[in-house]
């Protein structure tokens, strides 16, 4: 049996996510990360295509389709992160610009399932590379976009992330609307 990642402590995280990061339950990353994938695939998966076309909660605000590829995108490049960490890279990480990303990404020309499957495929793919790292990696650390960052402190920020996106989802997308 696998150990426990533990909760991330101050400094294993950008201060801006703590809120994100006290919304995930429990102690281990992996588990954390499958939950969130269980949740996310059953608020998304009975939304039919024309109910997801073009959904926004308000002007100027994502796509129902833009914020799911966005935690793709997102998921893509916290687990680089999380990779270079662990192997022991010392270079500092950028940043990226996230509209810049949503805006050259197409997805709302894509169908929902379509990206429904490709998150499960980053989802997956980052729930492989999480277990096939040695215990010792989770506590290393780096330099994320200026601030410190470990491990267990990305994995468990990939986890924040979608759960904050997923309360919009479910309370500014999808709630009252037929």
């Amino acid at each position: 049996m696998r150990p426990r990642t533990g909760r991330p402590e101050d400094g294993e995280f950008a201060e801006y996510a703590r809120a994100d990061i006290d919304l995930v339950p429990g102690d281990d990353a992996i588990d954390a990360l499958r939950d969130q994938e269980t949740l996310t695939r059953e608020v998304l998966e009975p939304v039919s295509e024309a109910r997801a076309r073009g959904l926004r909660y308000g002007p100027g605000k994502w796509t129902l389709k833009e914020v799911l590829g966005h935690l793709a995108d997102d998921e893509r490049i916290f687990a680089y992160r999380i990779l270079c960490l662990a192997r022991g890279d010392p270079a500092p990480l950028p940043g990226f610009d996230e509209e810049l990303y949503n805006r050259e990404a197409g997805f709302e020309a894509r169908s929902l399932s379509d990206l429904l499957s490709e998150y499960r495929v980053v989802r997956q793919a980052t729930i492989t590379l999480l277990l096939g790292l040695p215990a010792e990696a989770w506590m290393r650390r780096g330099v994320v976009n200026g601030y410190p960052a470990s491990v267990r402190g990305l994995a468990f920020h990939i986890a924040g992330h979608e759960r904050r996106h997923l309360r919009a989802i479910r309370e500014k997308y999808l709630a009252a609307r037929p």
